[in-house]
């Protein structure tokens, strides 16, 4: 860059298409969705990216199918510290040298293998690592650039685009970008939003926790709880969260509901691990710092031609491992809508849908998450838990029952993983009747418009979802080849990208008992029907304005 704060001059940058502020999980992912479909954009991000002390964990199933569709599933699989064969039990123990209360097995849906209802297996891994697969994958995109260690300042926008003020961090050099759209997945903190006047509405401080990343030889074999993921540990000393988290002997540990006034730094920590767990081992603190559990919600996705997505506008406890994929989540269905609108095969009124689509499964989640929150180990103690004799053993085992009862809505969640639905969407062709009631655990497929599309695995091994295309895919199994010539007819006059497939397994009919069913870019069902309707269906899935000739 030419220009520098010092002489006042800002040079003028070439013009990306969107402009991502914010270089996280979810601006790793808008930059994929744009970059895969042609979009060229600039990420920006203040910091490096190294180093960063992880607290999401688990890429669960719904993120790895897209990852699937990006085409790098099998790199995550491959990066996983622990390997995919590494069970996800999730054990409940008085300390990691005490007694065992409880047990979760395959929390979260990691096990391997095919599963009727998901393409992919969810993932136990650093956020560190899934960050680093989404940014090779990005910067290998040809219209994607990513820039560290540069801020924005400012921004100002206007009917045909967003002005930026940016600053180089290594030089101090400011620079001026304009972008079509902007949009800031900057995080908790954010930047971006505080520039559009978006407020979080909701309640700050449910508690105050640490997370504190150690390295500890040997603490695998020093308890008789065999492999996990977590250890929740319920104990007076410091009920804690506790699990392997990469190679090297590298640890997590989560005491949750702390004493900010009481923390007396590094030493106090590893006597801290070791008092909580009962092992005492030569613990080596790599990185420690307190995290603060809110239930907050933007009042706003949007101003303009500026978005917001993941932390930047919604923030929950993070038991049930909904953040970080609850921001890849929104960067897809923001990604392929500004992808649409740029591309001229969707009107400007798609992008009223975002926020439609992703706040009430924001909401939901947030109430999930802070459910949670509202039974960890600080809550789940009682006294003599740790006695010896009959009355110890009694007070285990209705600890025990409590746990079972309880934590089974954190670690089973696939109805809230796959089940949400945009039944209220304005792009969606809704259907009378009362939508299915929401259950945390109870995942029923449906191709009700809004829904996910139902998963098959057809013959050949390959997933249904495989044959989907980027732009919309009719599923026609038993359609005529009037109604599937009439809709092919409809998209290219209207410019809708629009690829056809027919099935022809048995159980594809009952999963899809609509002769059609429309399906977006992001996988789920826009509409569906016996016989074709006209044009008119593409115009309200993509919000176009159809020519009065054509009978809109």
């Amino acid at each position: 860059m030419a220009g520098d704060q010092g002489d006042g001059k800002v040079e003028q940058q070439a013009s990306p298409r969107v402009l991502i502020v914010g270089a996280g999980p979810a601006g790793l992912s808008l930059a994929i969705e744009l970059g895969q479909r042609g979009i060229a954009c600039l990420v920006i991000e203040r910091n490096d990216r190294v180093g960063y002390a992880p607290r999401a964990k688990t890429t669960n199933v719904r993120t790895r199918e897209h990852l699937r569709r990006w085409g790098i599933a099998d790199r995550l699989r491959a990066a996983s510290p622990l390997g995919v064969d590494y069970p996800s039990n999730v054990v409940f123990c008085t300390r990691l040298a005490g007694v065992e209360l409880a047990r979760h097995e395959n929390a979260m849906y990691c096990a391997p293998g095919r599963n009727p209802l998901y393409s992919e297996h969810a993932q136990w891994i650093p956020q560190y690592t899934v960050e680093g697969v989404l940014r090779d994958h990005a910067q290998s995109l040809p219209g994607v650039q990513i820039r560290y260690c540069c801020e924005l300042l400012d921004l100002s926008q206007d009917a045909d685009g967003v002005r930026t003020r940016l600053r180089d961090l290594s030089g101090g050099a400011e620079s001026s970008v304009r972008a079509d759209y902007l949009v800031g997945a900057d995080g908790a903190r954010s930047r971006v939003r505080d520039l559009i006047g978006t407020r979080m509405l909701g309640e700050y401080g449910l508690s105050r926790n640490r997370n504190i990343v150690f390295s500890a030889p040997g603490l695998d074999r020093a308890h008789r709880h065999g492999p996990a993921i977590m250890y929740w540990q319920v104990n007076r000393d410091a009920p804690s969260l506790i699990g392997p988290m990469d190679r090297g002997d590298t640890w997590f540990f989560m005491p949750t509901h702390v004493d900010a006034a009481r923390h007396a730094g590094v030493a106090d920590e590893r006597a801290l691990i070791a008092r909580a767990t009962g092992i005492d081992l030569p613990y080596q603190v790599l990185s420690s710092d307190e995290w603060v559990a809110s239930k907050l919600l933007g009042d706003r996705y949007r101003k303009g031609r500026v978005f917001l997505a993941g932390d930047a506008c919604h923030l929950h406890p993070p038991f049930g491992g909904y953040g970080m994929n609850m921001g890849i989540a929104d960067s897809v269905d923001l990604g392929w809508k500004l992808a649409a609108v740029l591309q001229g095969w969707a009107g400007p009124g798609l992008l009223d849908s975002y926020e439609a689509e992703r706040r009430p499964v924001h909401q939901w989640v947030m109430d999930e998450a802070e459910r949670n929150h509202a039974v960890l180990g600080n809550q789940l103690l009682a006294d003599g838990i740790e006695d010896d004799g009959e009355r110890g053993q009694r007070i285990r085992r209705e600890v025990g029952g409590r746990i079972q009862a309880a934590k089974m809505r954190e670690f089973a969640t696939l109805g809230v993983v796959l089940g949400y639905q945009y039944e209220d969407s304005p792009v969606i062709a809704a259907e009378s009747g009362p939508c299915p009631a929401r259950d945390f655990i109870n995942y029923v497929p449906t191709s009700r418009p809004g829904a996910l599309a139902p998963h098959a695995w057809l013959h050949d091994g390959s997933s249904l979802y495989d044959h989907f295309g980027q732009g919309y895919t009719l599923l026609a199994a038993s359609a005529s080849l009037d109604d599937i010539a009439a809709a092919r007819a409809d998209a290219r006059r209207a410019g809708v990208p629009l690829t056809v497939i027919q099935p022809a397994e048995g159980a594809i009919a009952s999963l899809y008992p609509a002769r059609l069913t429309l399906i977006r870019p992001d996988q789920h069902v826009a509409w569906r029907g016996d016989a074709w309707p006209g044009e008119g269906v593409l115009a309200r899935a993509c919000a176009l304005s159809l020519h009065p000739q054509r009978g809109a």
